[in-house]
């Protein structure tokens, strides 16, 4: 009785095509690198500010390691590009479009990792992208995406603690999301969430069934778990330091290392849902055996390496052609002219330390108050009536110190009268960091929502009657953390000198319309 032993095809790399396919690749890689340097600073500037997305160095190592242990699937295989294929890339442009204009980074990061996808495709072709699919595709987990989540997983936990603390007989007043008990006050917040959890262990659940199983269904159910798992495990979290906080008699020391103590809990969950996941195993099985490689292409027509360099250079080329369009229209918003900055009142316990400065070419003002032990920073900056929505994000997010601690947490202000509309405060616990923003479009606070967001995206192609104007206040605090007196206590003083600014909305309107200037509405 003979036995034969199926021992896996030579990999030769000018034969498959690889070595030509490989150079393309590499130059469109860098192409598309250039083209998307924003987004790709974006996303490392999140890496290195967020805990959730921390484990997003680990990613490009691990999506090596997955296609070193598939590059046996390669062996037969010949690269057949797919010039043609590369007009998927124009509903690209078009989605990058839309996510530039509403100014949603986490979109355009995503349209950028597709556009990267997409020369893997059209040069390598269909057979050799998915035998290395699994580890092209763990790129995706380079964009740092799924803060969206955040209420949704907040809302969750809350409701989860409220039912476990009625199981467990614990008396408590819930007010939103925050919670009395005996032992003091909670608040769930965003950081409560479990959305950093839940992203890495989503990556984690794709990685360990990539290598752990074969079966679509096995794979399926697995990475179904990483989801449903870590929701649940933290919401256990949450009443665990709720239960804690009422053996110990305070709510604070409970709750003092939490996300450390999170970060154990998450391991075990990790740990768990590992030895749950290996009585399933197929990675020991022998593998199915491989079809034959496919036959040689038929002589004529355009070289595979001149057929892989058009594939390539459409893509780029695409991908280029969404980034010139928004430069374009970026380019036609006229500059800000100089703005009177808005007079405010020093609320009651506050003073004025001088008049507003103007600077950034008078697009930009600054006030100072002082409150107290703390001290007020008012911004009031002036956009283009074309401003890109992008634009006005960021300069919120560095106006509102959001990368300013590790834990933030938001929220609103909802004020009446001259102040009205709605404040989206912004807290952080360590260090402390707190503001309120607001922002005017034509003259009128703006409320949130989709339907905001594409009036903004309309204006940065039309341009608006009046310039849009973000208000920023700003706490300063001395080094260290915010306790849970201390922040009610300046979210009061922020609330009471929002509420002592009557005639706001009319001295925000004046310098909306002062910044149009001589140019005219909707002139940008």
């Amino acid at each position: 009785m003979s036995v034969q032993v199926s021992m896996p095809l030579p990999l030769d790399l000018r034969n498959a095509g690889l070595h030509h396919a490989g150079l393309v690749i590499l130059a469109g890689l860098l192409l598309l690198g250039l083209v998307f340097r924003t987004e790709a600073m974006a996303a490392y500037q999140v890496w290195t500010e967020s805990t959730a997305y921390s484990h997003c160095f680990f990613v490009l190592p691990i999506a090596l390691y997955l296609a070193w242990d598939r590059r046996h699937g390669l062996a037969g295989l010949r690269v057949a590009p797919l010039p043609w294929l590369g007009l998927l890339g124009i509903p690209g442009v078009l989605a990058w479009l839309a996510a530039d204009r509403l100014g949603i980074m986490e979109g355009r990061q995503l349209v950028a990792m597709s556009f990267v996808q997409l020369l893997f495709l059209v040069v390598l072709g269909w057979r050799v992208w998915w035998a290395m699919s699994a580890a092209l595709l763990y790129l995706y987990f380079l964009v740092p995406f799924g803060a969206f989540v955040t209420p949704l997983l907040q809302a969750f936990t809350r409701d989860f603690t409220l039912v476990g603390l009625k199981v467990l007989g614990i008396p408590f007043y819930a007010d939103a999301f925050l919670i009395d008990t005996p032992s003091g006050r909670y608040f769930v917040a965003e950081a409560c969430a479990g959305l950093r959890f839940l992203i890495a262990a989503i990556a984690f659940g794709v990685l360990y069934s990539m290598l752990i199983y074969r079966s679509f269904t096995r794979r399926a159910l697995f990475m179904l778990a990483s989801i449903v798992i870590p929701i649940v495990a933290n919401g256990f979290r949450a009443l665990g330091i709720v239960g804690l906080g009422e053996v110990l008699g305070s709510a604070e020391a409970a709750a003092a290392d939490h996300v450390l103590y999170g970060w154990i809990f998450f391991s075990i969950v990790i740990l768990l849902l590992i030895l749950a996941g290996m009585p399933f195993r197929e990675d020991q099985q022998a593998e199915p055996p491989r079809p034959p490689p496919p036959p040689a292409p038929p002589a004529g027509g355009l070289a595979m390496p001149v057929r892989a360099a058009l594939a390539g250079v459409l893509v780029v080329g695409l991908a280029t052609s969404a980034a010139a369009t928004s430069a374009w229209l970026d380019g036609r918003a006229a500059p800000v002219s100089i703005a009177t900055p808005p007079t405010l009142v020093a609320a009651a316990g506050c003073s004025a330390t001088g008049p507003a400065t103007p600077y950034l070419g008078g697009r930009r003002s600054v006030a100072v108050f002082t409150c107290g032990p703390w001290r007020l920073l008012v911004t009031v900056q002036a956009f283009s009536t074309r401003a890109n929505p992008g634009t006005i994000a960021q300069a919120l997010r560095e106006l509102s110190h959001e990368g300013a601690s590790d834990e933030m947490e938001y929220g609103a202000i909802a004020m009446a009268g001259e102040t009205h509309g709605s404040w989206r405060l912004t807290i952080g616990s360590d260090p402390a960091a707190m503001s309120a923003t607001a922002l005017w479009l034509d003259g009128v606070p703006r409320q949130g929502g989709l339907a905001e967001r594409i009036r903004q995206a309309r204006a940065s192609i039309e341009g608006a009657r009046l310039a849009p104007v973000l208000m920023a206040v700003a706490v300063e605090f001395p080094p260290g953390r915010l306790g849970n007196a201390e922040r009610e206590q300046v979210q009061q003083m922020l609330t009471t000198f929002l509420a002592a600014q009557t005639g706001l909305s009319a001295a925000i309107g004046r310098v909306a319309q002062e910044a149009v200037g001589r140019h005219g509405a909707g002139a940008g």
